[in-house]
């Protein structure tokens, strides 16, 4: 059996063993089981139900990871996006007055409208069109994004005033320095090449949280899920005659399409999963895998769905094949019942993984030509904002609009791929409609 298994992921042609893709699924989930908390707290000010929400982020994990694992075969693990989740409860819900059932309506056509794509091979072509710049210019971006993710969640950086957006955070605290201890212990691990560093940073980090009481520690290991009644299949497609809504509907399309291709690519090349052309092979496997869990997650409850960057973790840690997807959706479904435990692990523990593997990131940024500026304005346009928009549908798309430009007024029209124009159009399209709230 386990040969097969063997056989079917590949792994001796990857250069990794099952011990190596446990603890690269292990750390995949550690990294991300922040999502179980984090995701139904937000949707909660949208009005959708916290416990039923937990139960659908968590099963729409399970697929789409299990689709990732088997499907695609890599190792990403998929859930719901935050920035999309923030999108539907703050700017749909909160301030357009929709209600949170015609905005899973709209993630649900959003949905279909990627299966239709991807099953078209529309998404591979135009995926194609980006040039390799731009790609390597994602996985720095990411890299960033994750970097100021983890520092704020450490409390290293805070948020400032106005004029000073960002600050130190507070050294003196506890907390704080609990994290940089975090940091170094992943550090220092890694320095001493011993295999599963980022895990046992997390773990040791998190041991140290409960007993300096920094962290509450669980107060149960083990709790049956709520019912999935509340917020199963509620989906209201009768806003969808209004110009307005259908205005929300294209921006949640363009930015569920955006996070995915630059989270695929971004990721990839960092595994070294691109090919020398710099395309990710078969990459319409994880397309279609993250197609079909956003349009279940709408029908479950939660908003849209796709390879998590937190994935890059488990690459770190080793993981190259679907067993460490798998491996990831089968603490998934464990998480139904130790959701306390989960929601334990402490910020400041996994934060500063999420720091370090920021650092990793950032090493594609050498295979960006800086000598020639219609390759890098574009790129260096897309790591800025997506950094400092804290968007990285909004760093892409200046990408796809800043490139063809560059290109045009340098009279090199030929590096333009006929795609990329199309992903240009899509690109205007969404800041002509994003909500400027």
């Amino acid at each position: 059996m386990w040969q097969r298994v063997r056989t079917y992921f590949e792994l001796e042609a990857h250069g990794t063993t099952f011990r190596r893709e446990v603890l690269a699924g292990v750390t995949t989930f550690l990294t991300m089981s922040y999502i179980i908390v984090v995701n139904p707290a937000i949707l909660a000010t949208a009005g959708i139900p916290v416990g039923p929400s937990m139960v659908a982020t968590i099963l729409t994990a399970v697929l789409g990871t299990l689709l990732m694992g088997f499907y695609a075969r890599r190792p990403f693990a998929i859930a719901p996006y935050m920035g999309e989740n923030a999108f539907i409860a703050f700017t749909v819900v909160g301030m357009l007055g929709y209600s949170w059932q015609a905005a899973l309506a709209a993630v649900f056509v959003a949905g279909v409208l990627f299966i239709l794509l991807t099953i078209g091979r529309v998404r591979q072509w135009l995926v194609e069109a980006v040039p390799a710049s731009l790609r390597y210019s994602f996985a720095v971006g990411i890299g960033l994004f994750l970097t100021f993710i983890g520092l704020n969640q450490t409390g290293l950086v805070a948020l400032g005033v106005e004029g000073a957006p960002v600050r130190l955070g507070r050294l003196d605290s506890p907390e704080v320095q609990l994290s940089v201890l975090g940091f170094v212990l992943i550090i220092g691990l890694m320095l001493r090449r011993i295999h599963g560093a980022i895990l046992l940073g997390i773990l040791g980090t998190t041991a140290v949280a409960f007993a300096a009481g920094l962290a509450p520690a669980p107060k149960a290991l083990i709790s049956l899920p709520p019912s999935l009644a509340p917020v199963f299949w509620q989906l209201d497609f009768s806003p969808f005659w209004s110009v307005g809504f259908l205005a929300v509907v294209l921006t949640v399309f363009i930015m569920a399409f955006v996070d995915t291709m630059g989270t695929l690519i971004g990721v990839s090349a960092r595994a070294g999963l691109l090919d020398a052309q710099g395309n990710l092979p078969q990459i319409e496997r994880p397309m279609l895998a993250d197609a079909l869990a956003t349009t279940f997650a709408a029908a479950v409850g939660t908003t849209t769905a796709g390879a998590y960057m937190e994935s890059a973790t488990g690459i770190e840690a080793g993981g190259r094949t679907g067993f460490t997807a798998l491996v990831t959706a089968a603490l998934f479904v464990l998480a139904l019942f130790f959701a306390p435990l989960i929601g334990a692990i402490p910020p400041q523990a996994y934060g500063p993984a999420l720091v370090v593997v920021g650092l990793l990131m950032v090493s594609p940024i050498t295979r960006i030509p800086f000598d020639d500026l219609t390759e890098l304005v574009p790129a260096f346009a897309t790591v800025a904002l997506m950094s400092f928009t804290f968007n990285i549908g909004v760093g892409m798309t200046i990408g796809f609009v800043l490139y063809p430009f560059c290109k045009l007024v340098a009279g090199r029209r030929r590096d333009i791929r006929p795609g990329l124009w199309l992903l240009c159009g899509l690109s205007l399209v969404f800041y002509v409609f994003y909500p400027y709230h």
